[in-house]
């Protein structure tokens, strides 16, 4: 099983419980796995992080392929796919455009490709105004989880040294 990290896993593993200061383990085992291709994100979700400069984006700028992996052309079927089914839906032209643009539209394209798990703390809403990424899910048979999901089912460890 591949894990497809949305760009919020990220950004909110910084801002609240595995902050790059004080949890670098969570970073090395993202880097460790995504060396191994158990996790990754691609290409516009590092585009989404590098905008934040800050210290993730920093971070990402630095990981490479093996982490944020390019969005190849033969991906057309998987975004026709994603479009048809977005504008299909009860949303406003504005939502689904806006979704188009975004990287979550590239994720769950890669998600359909390759089988992948997408990653997410996004939840079902039922709002017209904004499509979410556990919606696309349910809606294409993509399969998706919250971070702490996939840490337990990866049985992911960040103890402190026995020297503590």
């Amino acid at each position: 099983m591949s894990y497809l990290l949305d760009a919020n896993v990220f950004m909110s593993a910084n801002n609240q419980h595995y902050g790059l200061d004080f949890c670098p383990a969570f970073w090395d085992w993202l880097v460790h796995n995504g060396n191994a291709g158990v996790v990754f994100s691609i290409d516009k979700v590092a585009d989404e992080i590098e905008a934040g400069q800050d210290d993730v984006s920093d971070w990402a700028s630095k990981q490479g392929q093996y982490l944020f992996r390019r969005t190849p052309a033969s991906l057309a079927p998987q975004f026709t796919q994603v479009s048809t089914w977005a504008a299909g839906q009860q949303y406003t032209p504005a939502a689904v455009n806006q979704f188009l643009q975004a990287a979550d539209f590239y994720s769950i394209a890669h998600a359909l490709a390759g089988q992948h798990v997408v990653v997410t703390h996004e939840v079902v809403a039922n709002s017209p105004a904004r499509i979410k990424i556990p919606n696309v899910c349910l809606g294409l048979g993509v399969r998706f989880m919250q971070p702490h999901q996939m840490l337990r089912i990866e049985r992911a460890r960040f103890v402190l040294g026995a020297h503590l």
